[in-house]
């Protein structure tokens, strides 16, 4: 073995819960959660750092997203393009950020769902308040860079974002084992709030919500449960109650309409759609028929749902119903997890404002350290340069008896004379006394003979006098905590200025949404359904007056309860369930509805065999049998369930359900099959089973032959069975054993 291979021995389970923290650390740190200083994830970092890079500013044209896509991937990304043009898309989009920091150009999609166009078509560049407020002093040393994934570029640790982008865009990103959810907050309230914690940061959330009043969405809305908003803030946890907004509009004739001109944040894409939906199914169950129409009038300028009303109709409870039975009322979980110090950690409205101003005041420390430095290298060079124009005929002296210009740095520097030829003594002496820096030096050789200009040598001295205030500013600014809070401060305030608008999101107080649902009259109807499976129900009466050409032109008629259920047994031993509110009622000769529109009935997988009603059914036996012959009783109290579809019974490979009846002792049952064998026997002869049983066998079958129909025949009652056009009278057959072989009818 060679001596430098090792075989190192280890638990396997230590090594995968190793593999999988580092994993689940790399997901939380590196991909899904932002980062309390900046508020962003890296690929937003990454995305935003790299379009500063190729200089797609906001007063330069648009560039192609594809651009912006493979560069970022190229450079700093290596997840993937669709990830990367996601958090692109989401960053131009004003319905989901309180401020957007992209400006797109293009499809970049809608508040209703639509997606945005491919990366190819659409195009981008950095908003306004990106550039200054998140990317401005990158040139300054204020924040640190480190190499990128394969180390041939540099990228930053974090941007130098000037506000808490995390309250302002709030953030949405789930990890391993941990999730974010923190909403978006309304600008010039946030830098309120920063303010009010710089000038006292003893001060406590409940006064900070003094400020910042609650979440502002985009969409706008309502936050109705402003009670638990300090509970949430103090926590970083807790669920705020968002509603749309409704407002009811008169229309001629004394008619109203509700129309929805904002929408909770949480319906933002499929939500609309599903919202539609909701109160389509609400009008079609008659639990909202004071609704007469429903239109999505939105558009550019904002959304506008509108439900047209009944004359008369009840606004207040109908409002409510929406709020109740619609995701129009919706709650918005918070739980505000970010990165600090390197660490996954859910933080409250205070420490997230902390966090941000720590961070301010290290940028700004920065900053001004580096500027400070730059000025003193001017103050070092404009000294050097006023010292070199009250000597300035030393120095042409010194520069044309030298031989080289490192025996004149030489000289400037050290006062080394050795090498150069003067003219007098005198100057020698002086050249010796000479003790410029090697910055001033450098100055010096370089200057051009111009600046010699009285107008020049004036104009340098001022530079000077402004260089020296400029020291003096930034030495206070550094080591004075107020100088440098004044400052943070006032840029906060023309950020307020320039980029803050008013809040769109109400927050308030309301009451639990409580509407009175209209109590249906209960009343016996009569369900139709015809051969092509068209259903409907209706009165009575209305039976009554055309029996005759509704037994003819329906295959099942059942008397029922309009509050009750119809149940349908199928071939395939499953029962549906349907409540017969979700039918159509009305006049004789309507349609109907596919009976497969409301349920779970497939008419193109099952045939029906046996429909009644569920109340009726409960106090009955009923007779199960199958094509094989297979044959059993049971409760009818078993098949009342909740459930839309259950199994009905047992079947064997390749069987099938013929026949459900219902049944009692004291009758007889006839068993036909297709061969023509006829098989009776007295009903108590079949054992009563559970749903889920097969049963026993009925009657033994010839082979190939299978059962046919199934009869029950009440005593003293006549019933003929048609076999090859021949009558059988089947009360008249003899009454044998059940799982008998039966008689052969003469065809």
């Amino acid at each position: 073995m060679n001596s430098e291979s090792q075989i190192i021995r280890t638990e396997y389970s230590d090594l995968m819960k190793k593999s999988y923290i580092d994993y689940a650390m790399s997901v939380i740190i590196a991909r899904a959660l932002p980062d309390v200083r900046d508020g962003l994830k890296p690929v937003q970092r990454r995305t935003l750092y790299d379009m500063h890079e190729l200089g797609i500013r906001y007063d330069k044209p648009y560039r192609k997203c594809a651009r912006i896509v493979g560069d970022t991937m190229g450079k700093y990304h290596p997840h993937g393009d669709s990830s990367i043009y996601e958090a692109l898309v989401v960053m131009a989009q004003e319905f989901k950020k309180g401020m957007i920091l992209v400006d797109g150009h293009g499809n970049f999609g809608s508040i209703e769902g639509d997606g945005a166009a491919a990366m190819r078509y659409t195009e981008a560049r950095l908003t306004k308040f990106t550039q200054e407020v998140y990317l401005s002093d990158l040139d300054k040393d204020v924040i640190d860079f480190g190499p990128n994934f394969d180390e041939t570029e540099k990228e930053p640790a974090v941007l130098p974002v000037r506000i808490p982008n995390l309250l302002v865009n709030g953030a949405e990103g789930i990890a391993v084992g941990m999730a974010t959810s923190i909403p978006t907050h309304n600008l010039g309230e946030v830098i309120d709030a920063v303010k009010a914690y710089m000038k006292n940061d003893e001060i406590s959330t409940k006064q900070l919500m003094k400020y910042i009043k609650g979440p502002d969405f985009p969409t706008g809305g309502i936050v109705v449960n402003k009670d638990d908003l300090l509970q949430i803030y103090e926590t970083g946890q807790g669920k705020i109650k968002v509603r749309g907004k409704v407002e009811a509009e008169e229309l001629k004739g004394g008619k109203k309409q509700l129309v929805i001109t904002e929408i909770p944040y949480t319906m933002i894409g499929s939500g609309i759609g599903k919202f539609l939906n909701d109160v389509a199914a609400l009008v079609e169950s008659k639990k909202a028929s004071d609704i007469v129409d429903i239109s999505n009038q939105s558009s550019k300028e904002g959304i506008r749902i509108v439900l047209e009303l009944k004359k008369g109709a009840d606004v207040e409870n109908l409002k409510n119903m929406l709020y109740k039975k619609t995701r129009l009322e919706d709650t918005f979980g918070v739980n505000m997890l970010a990165v600090a110090n390197g660490r996954p950690e859910t933080l409250g409205l205070k420490a997230i404002i902390e966090h941000h101003v720590d961070f301010q005041f290290e940028l700004a420390t920065r900053k001004y350290k580096t500027l400070l430095a730059r000025e003193e290298e001017k103050r070092e060079v404009q000294e050097g340069l006023i010292k070199a124009c009250d000597v300035i005929d030393l120095i042409i002296e010194i520069l044309r008896g030298s031989k080289s210009v490192k025996d004149a740095r030489e000289c400037l520097v050290n006062g080394v004379t050795d090498n150069i030829k003067f003219k007098s003594g005198i100057s020698k002496k002086m050249a010796a006394m000479l003790r410029f820096t090697q910055r001033q030096a450098t100055a010096i050789l370089e200057m051009r003979l111009y600046k010699l200009i009285g107008l020049e040598i004036e104009a340098l001295q001022k530079e000077h006098d402004q260089t020296l205030k400029n020291i003096a500013r930034f030495e206070d600014i550094l080591n004075n905590y107020d100088s440098m809070a004044n400052l943070i401060m006032e840029e906060l305030d023309s950020y307020k200025k320039e980029y803050g608008r008013k809040r769109r999101t109400a927050v308030e107080n309301a009451e639990e949404a409580v509407f009175e649902e209209k109590k249906i009259e209960e009343q016996e109807v009569v369900f139709m359904m015809d051969r092509f499976g068209y259903a409907k129900t209706v009165d009575v009466s209305v039976y009554e007056r055309n029996k005759e050409a509704a037994d003819s032109e329906n295959k099942y008629i059942v008397h029922c309860m309009n509050t009750g259920k119809i149940c349908m047994f199928t071939d395939t031993g499953r029962m549906h369930q349907v409540k017969v509110l979700d039918l159509p009622y009305g006049r004789f000769r309507d349609k109907g509805t596919p009976i497969d529109n409301v349920s779970n009935y497939s008419s193109s997988e099952e045939q029906i065999v046996m429909v009644c009603d569920a109340e009726q059914m409960r106090f009955a036996r009923l007779l199960f049998a199958t094509r094989q012959g297979m044959i059993k009783r049971v409760d009818g109290s078993e098949f009342q369930v909740a459930k839309r579809t259950i199994a009905a019974t047992k079947l064997q490979e390749g069987d099938r359900l013929l026949s459900v009846c219902v049944v009692n002792e004291n009758q007889n049952i006839v068993m036909q099959t297709k061969g023509g064998y006829f098989l009776r026997f007295p009903a108590g002869e079949v054992p009563e089973k559970k749903k889920g049983a097969v049963g026993v066998r009925g009657m033994k079958l010839q082979k190939k032959d299978e059962l046919e129909q199934v009869y029950v025949l009440e005593e003293g009652t006549e019933v003929k069975a048609v076999y090859k056009e021949k009558e059988i009278a089947l009360n008249r057959l003899r009454i044998a054993k059940r799982d008998g072989t039966g008689t052969k009818a003469r065809g």
